[in-house]
């Protein structure tokens, strides 16, 4: 039985230093909120993002000024050292900005609902097949320009559908349904194959969870059966903040995630931006795809706990936290916590008369170690292993 997810073979697609898909981690990235045209703030929040474990930042590119800002803001990244995959949002105004953007970056966001501007007709009337192709032809002839420009540099581009901004074609034909955020996406990836371009990346956003697990479920589908392999990057999109925000967005990224779908994410928080790289790898930790960080492992306490577990596990978590990649139980008693700890590499657990165990796996090591030397006793037993890291060298 396959415990960890699997997840669905797709095509490599490099953006600057970070490659997508294939075999590669499952990549961390997130958006600046400063104004482009401010290069140096937009620099500094990119080189922090960068700093905290973020691996590709978007800006947006609304406007040509902002297209050429981009420019600056790439060269002033270099300067720092800062190596930080870029991507220009563009959404308005056709080819020109997407053109200029694609000189700077590594990847070109488009969205499809917006890439070319139609005003609306205002009318529930069926689009006819000549109007469907007629508004294919308009999108390639803007689309082309882009995707020769990308050709020319080697840079990715992200088809990026988002639920709330379905072009009036679509909503027509399709609905207000995954099944139209599907179609816009391979009306998209039908053209850029066309001109043998596919260092594509595709994603289908919502702010409802439900409509963003169906419209990626069915684009996997549809990929299959026409024999595509693109990677998904995965979000919900406009989250929110607090709590709720991050439920919403692991709910949904991690669900996907399990299945063996997707191959970037981003987490969309009304907060500073800086504050989505750890629930992104808060995510990918919990789904067994990343290890970032030591796993505790700890019992929730019952009246059978032989110690306050909330100050033991705060005082093992203070010591070890920077021995990334090891697993530490902490349980407050031995009626179930050698069982519950199985699969840690390290536990401390309670026993009577004020005592603990230490373990390594499943098997006990060391027993009747006073509790108030404890935690002296676990690092003492992670020196041994030759597990035990300084943390000074760690940090340096």
């Amino acid at each position: 039985m396959e415990i960890f997810p699997t997840r669905r073979r797709t095509r490599e697609v490099r953006v600057g230093q970070i490659v997508i898909g294939g075999d590669h981690p499952v990549v961390v990235q997130s958006m600046t909120t400063a104004f482009t045209y401010d290069v140096e703030a937009c620099v500094n929040q990119t080189v922090n993002l960068w700093r905290a474990g973020c691996e590709i930042v978007r800006v947006t590119a609304e406007t040509m000024q902002q297209a050429k800002a981009i420019g600056q803001i790439k060269a002033r990244l270099a300067e720092l050292g800062c190596d930080v995959a870029l991507v220009a949002d563009v959404h308005h105004q056709g080819s020109d900005i997407a053109v200029e953007v694609a000189k700077h970056v590594d990847k070109v966001r488009l969205n499809p609902g917006l890439f070319v501007f139609r005003k609306p007709r205002g009318s529930a009337l069926e689009y006819s097949a000549e109007e469907h192709e007629a508004e294919r032809a308009e999108i390639e002839r803007e689309l082309l320009p882009v995707l020769k420009a990308c050709q020319a540099r080697g840079v990715a581009m992200r088809i990026g559908v988002n639920h709330g901004s379905l072009a009036e074609r679509m909503l027509v034909t399709y609905g207000d349904t995954p099944e139209g955020m599907v179609q816009s996406a391979l009306e998209y990836l039908r053209i850029c194959e066309r001109h043998d371009f596919r260092n594509l990346v595709i994603s289908l956003k919502a702010s409802r969870v439900p409509i963003m697990l169906a419209a990626n479920r069915l684009m996997v589908q549809r990929m299959d059966e026409l024999g595509m392999d693109y990677p998904l990057h995965l979000g919900v999109t406009e989250a929110g903040d607090g709590e709720y925000a991050r439920i919403k967005s692991t709910l949904g990224i991690g669900t996907l995630l399990m299945e063996g779908i997707g191959d970037t994410i981003r987490v969309s928080l009304t907060e500073d931006p800086i504050k989505e790289i750890p629930v992104c790898y808060n995510i990918l930790q919990a789904a067994g795809l990343r290890k970032t960080m030591v796993e505790y492992i700890a019992c929730p306490s019952c009246g059978r706990t032989k110690f306050d577990i909330e100050e033991v596990l705060g005082k093992v978590r203070a010591a070890t936290q920077h021995l990334v990649g090891v697993d530490i139980a902490v349980m407050g008693c031995i009626v179930n916590g050698p069982g519950e700890m199985a699969d840690a590499d390290y536990g401390y657990v309670g026993k009577a008369g004020g005592k603990i165990s230490l373990y390594r796996g499943r098997d006990e090591v060391k027993t009747g170690i006073a509790q108030e030397e404890g935690v002296q006793e676990l690092i003492a037993l992670l020196q041994a292993d030759g597990v035990w890291r300084d943390p000074a060298a760690v940090e340096a």
